[in-house]
């Protein structure tokens, strides 16, 4: 859930914004300073790092670990980035496994971002960059994926309850994703 200075009007989807990648590496840059020799590798991931797609004004990264410990909750918050308490935020399942995680809001009153901390050989990892390397490639799948956001976006205007619809979504999404994965012989970069 959103902390207070977070909140705004409802969920918004917009047209892909040519200024999301050079977001991205200004947060990239913040992030590295803050974790150093932790990060394995800091990915962009999520809507706005597919070019061409339609996404909520959220820059999502990902910061690959070889584990999760205290330390990086440290690191991150004396940086000004603040741990999202809820359950969802530190345990996701990705095909079938358990995995966690953190997730990391902004420092207050910055623009829109998730911090996803994972577990560089974690599944939910694997599921991030493939659902962003799936839609790059696919001009099809990717126009589809942001018609159905926007729609849903524009009849479910809550935040909660949109994640809630878009999830079983995505995992369909990923299925396509997955086949693509085994014709092309994608992996994991």
């Amino acid at each position: 859930m959103p902390f207070p200075d977070e909140l705004g009007p409802a969920i918004a989807v917009v047209d892909y914004n040519p200024n999301w990648p050079s977001d991205f590496n200004h947060l990239a840059a913040r992030l590295q300073a803050a974790v150093g020799d932790r990060a394995v590798a800091i990915d962009h991931i999520g809507s706005t790092s597919v070019p061409g797609l339609a996404a909520k004004n959220c820059i999502d990264a990902q910061i690959r670990v070889t584990a999760l410990s205290p330390d990086l909750v440290d690191l991150l918050e004396s940086a000004g980035f603040r741990c999202r308490p809820e359950p969802w935020n530190h345990t996701e399942t990705s095909y079938g496994v358990p995995c966690e995680k953190l997730v990391f809001a902004p420092p207050a009153g910055e623009r829109a971002v998730n911090v996803h901390v994972r577990v560089a050989t974690g599944p939910n990892t694997r599921y991030a960059l493939l659902f962003r390397d799936y839609l790059r490639a696919t001009p099809e799948a990717r126009e589809s994926w942001g018609a159905f956001k926007q729609r849903l976006a524009q009849s479910v205007p809550d935040l909660f309850d949109y994640g809630q619809i878009k999830a079983p979504a995505t995992n369909i999404l990923m299925t396509t994703a997955e086949h693509w994965a085994t014709q092309t012989a994608w992996t994991v970069r």
